[in-house]
């Protein structure tokens, strides 16, 4: 009997596993899983029933702390990427790329490089990203005598961008995580006035080791046009091409990346607010490229085009003055500066209407509203279900010999940190980064803060590892996305053997982060420090 409580909570794992391997929801195949086995510690005597009837308040309270208004953030950048996405501004990006550097020995690759990196500034949903891409640019790879596998692995990689290039939900989800794991660590040392670890800290720390994976992708593209020019062929010159098109594809969706991304690292705006003003300009610009709806087109082109503008006199308002409302004393200066604000508010308010209004009539919001729902309460369902289980298996001892088991591994911190990156890594091949973000993450990470490991650093690490997971063969998510809109003619071979280079890359880039903590913490240090 002491045998089985001793390993209750690693049968509570596995069981769960089992269950998500057998394609029940992951939702409620958690909360199941963890009541089934809270009943069974019930009955063992190891498990106190004030726990499950205190679970709801938990919800809303201290535990889950849903009302901090960072998880606002996930919505607003899934409307922000579904939005790009389903209003063709992805599908023009590729186009207009793959003509500027298609004539290049290797640029539709590279081309596919530079645009995934974009769409995962902008969407950082990587199904999405790699399924578009896959149906848009694997065609066309082909018909230009790519080598299958290096264009299937080329769209693969860069479809898993959204990953570890901010703003994206992967690191959203993992800041908010490893910002409670932090304070939960600190108040175990008895630290009762904890530092804090933000999203934007995250994000600030993920974007050096992003562009230097974007860098070494697009070597590998150039390596391969040079050593083996017939798998990476140059495409007939483009005459279509021209600057206005290329202005018009690649500026827009840039201008939106710099707007929200910079807002976040410049500490002009929380990334919730960010958030907000990346799906109100994903809307405009989604409004430009559907100009044709409505009865008055060139009135609701100028309409929207004027909420844009005000939008961005907004934040160019916040540059110069200070627009907080309820001080008590207000400089002539500010309270001028406050009331352009306020129309320029209005008009931005009038702007997004008129903007949604045209996206209705072409049917955009629907899809968009849509799949922003139906993504955003997966997410949050998931939450509340890993909330239960996380809290059952500390209840039943599974901290206790979580911690036991990494600090018995060889080697301190260094060995703790390899073993859970391993494990994370196989259990990527399984379950989502939502899963693994929410139950695997509150378990292991205040242990291995309270070893002295910096939180940027371990988060960056585990995004790059979650990342590396997503495209290995033969269980990577986004091998099985690419699989599902590739034509018959690619093998599954041929996908899987054209991504290890790139698994090979990311691992290089893991190593790196490892070795050299100031790539993850260094960036962080300069702007918030």
């Amino acid at each position: 009997m002491d045998i089985l409580i001793e390993i209750l909570p690693f049968l509570m794992f596995a069981a769960a596993f089992i269950a998500l391997l057998r394609g029940y929801p992951v939702a409620f195949t958690l909360a199941g899983v963890a009541l089934g086995f809270a009943l069974l510690g019930l009955a063992l005597g190891v498990f106190d029933s004030i726990h499950l009837r205190a679970f709801p308040q938990r919800i809303y309270g201290n535990m889950m702390e849903m009302d901090r208004s960072i998880l606002v953030a996930v919505p607003l950048f899934v409307f922000m990427g579904v939005m790009l996405e389903k209003s063709k501004v992805a599908e023009e990006l590729l186009e207009a790329m793959g003509a500027l550097f298609g004539s290049l020995r290797g640029g539709l690759g590279i081309s596919v490089i530079v645009v995934g990196a974009l769409l995962a500034a902008s969407t950082g949903i990587v199904g999405a990203t790699v399924v578009t891409m896959g149906l848009l640019s694997l065609p066309t790879m082909l018909k230009r005598g790519y080598d299958p596998g290096l264009a299937s692995g080329s769209i693969a990689a860069a479809g898993t961008l959204g990953q570890i290039i901010p703003p994206s939900i992967v690191l959203v989800l993992l800041g908010d995580q490893i910002s409670n794991a932090y304070q939960e660590a600190q108040r175990a040392q008895g630290i009762f006035s904890p530092d804090i670890v933000s999203v934007g800290d995250l994000f600030a720390g993920a974007l050096i080791p992003g562009l230097i994976l974007v860098g070494i992708y697009i070597g590998y593209q150039v390596f391969v046009a040079i050593t083996q020019p017939s798998k990476a062929p140059a495409a007939p010159a483009d005459d279509g091409v021209t600057f206005g098109k290329i202005f018009h594809a690649l500026v827009p969706p840039l201008a939106l990346i710099i707007a929200v991304l910079g807002s976040i690292l410049t500490g002009l705006a929380t990334p919730t607010e960010a958030a907000a003003v990346g799906a109100v300009g994903a809307t405009f610009l989604a409004a430009f490229r559907n100009a044709g709806a409505g009865s008055n087109p060139v009135i609701g082109q100028a309409a929207t085009g004027l909420g844009a503008l005000a939008l961005i006199g907004m934040i160019g308002l916040t540059l110069f003055f200070d627009l907080r409302l309820g001080r008590e004393a207000v400089s002539r200066t500010d309270q001028l500066g406050i009331n352009i604000a306020f129309l320029f508010a209005a008009v931005t308010v009038l702007g997004t209407l008129v903007a949604l209004w045209r996206l209705k009539k072409s049917g955009v919001l629907d899809d968009v509203m849509t799949s922003t729902a139906r993504i955003s309460s997966m997410v949050f369902v998931i939450l509340i279900g890993a909330a239960l289980f996380s809290l059952i298996f500390r209840e039943l001892g599974g901290d206790a010999t979580v911690q036991a088991a990494l600090e018995a591994v060889p080697g301190g911190k260094w060995g703790a940190l390899a073993i859970v990156m391993l494990v994370m890594f196989l259990l990527g091949f399984f379950l989502d980064f939502i899963e693994i973000t929410f139950v695997v993450v509150p378990i292991v990470a205040p242990i291995l803060l309270m070893m002295g490991i910096d939180p940027v650093w371990l988060g960056v690490l585990m995004a790059l590892n979650l990342q590396t997971s997503f495209l290995t063969p033969p269980f990577g998510f986004a091998l099985f996305y690419l699989r599902g809109v590739a034509p018959p003619s690619v093998t599954t071979g041929a996908i899987y053997r054209g991504a290890l280079p790139f698994v090979g890359i990311q691992m290089a880039v893991i190593i790196m982060v490892a070795l050299l903590p100031w790539l993850a913490t260094g960036l962080p240090d300069m702007l918030y420090d």
